[in-house]
């Protein structure tokens, strides 16, 4: 019996072992090159579980870009997570802008990023590396590595990655800013906050089920630039985000959701200049934006 038990276990590990080797292999997907998502600011939900925070206030039937009211009473959210995204709701209401990485030019983080409608994915065997449509936001996954034992908080987190017929990246270490958010509820975040992303290639008919399933919770976009607007004659696969935030300090559980891209009008793309402010009156008129600044050079 112990004998057979032994060789039992061996096998075992003899076919994680292969299992491994044959992951490691594979030939990753190709991810690379520009992306336009088809719609702004909100996350698509996911197809069954917990979803994100969406959007009360409505424009013909979807979310409405103007004002991001959040709905507190989503069950992912802690008592004081709850509060906080109705507070910033209220201030929407009023028909002034409330605060947001966004609109006072500061990184926003991950999942915050993702926001963004364009982006562009740069792959190398060492690293994958991101770059976003707006303020020139970029973030840069090591691959085939693991978290250092002590992480140090940094706007966009420390993100590892590795394929498993996807690309898996998982990131943690996302630094608290004066408007941290992980959407653009309100919703906060703490140290604690674990986000896990998956990009994938569904091909066309996939695709177009899942920019249908997420009309209705972000404002569709289709405009004539050639970096944002969607290639509608291209039928090729597209470029699916599915990702997983945790956070014990503010969620009750882990909830998921989804971003759907295909390749922009132009093919390669040509993303113009986008700078979050040249005043600081841009996001209000009776007061100036809190925008980084510095009080003597850090250099």
């Amino acid at each position: 019996m112990r004998t057979l038990i032994v060789a039992t276990i061996a096998g075992l590990l003899s076919s994680l072992a292969l299992a491994q080797q044959s992951q490691s292999t594979a030939s990753p997907p190709d991810l690379s090159g520009m992306w336009a998502h088809v719609s702004c600011c909100g996350f698509e939900p996911p197809v069954a579980g917990p979803g994100p925070v969406t959007n009360r206030v409505r424009r013909n039937g979807a979310a409405d870009l103007y004002q991001f009211v959040g709905d507190y009473t989503n069950p992912i959210l802690k008592p004081e997570a709850a509060q906080a995204v109705k507070e910033h709701g209220d201030i929407e209401l009023t028909g002034m802008p409330a605060a947001l990485p966004i609109n006072q030019c500061w990184p926003g983080g991950v999942p915050f990023v993702f926001w963004n409608i364009g982006i562009e994915i740069i792959q190398q065997p060492h690293q994958v590396t991101i770059l976003y449509s707006n303020d020139r936001d970029f973030r840069q996954i090591r691959m085939n590595q693991t978290h250092p034992a002590e992480v140090k908080p940094s706007w966009y987190g420390d993100s590892v990655g590795h394929y498993e017929g996807t690309l898996v990246v998982d990131t943690v270490g996302v630094k608290i800013g004066p408007f941290a958010s992980v959407d653009q509820y309100g919703t906060p975040h703490t140290e604690a906050l674990h986000v896990i992303e998956r990009y994938r290639l569904p091909d066309y008919d996939a695709t177009i089920e899942a920019e249908a399933r997420g009309e209705r919770e972000t404002f569709h976009l289709d405009t004539s630039d050639a970096g944002f607007s969607r290639d509608l004659a291209y039928t090729g696969k597209g470029l699916q985000l599915e990702f997983t935030v945790e956070d014990e300090g503010v969620f009750t559980t882990p909830w998921s959701a989804t971003m759907t891209y295909r390749r922009p009008l132009s093919g390669l793309g040509q993303w113009p200049e986008m700078v979050c402010v040249e005043s600081p009156r841009t996001t209000y008129m009776t007061k100036e934006s809190a925008v980084p600044h510095a009080d003597k050079p850090d250099f």
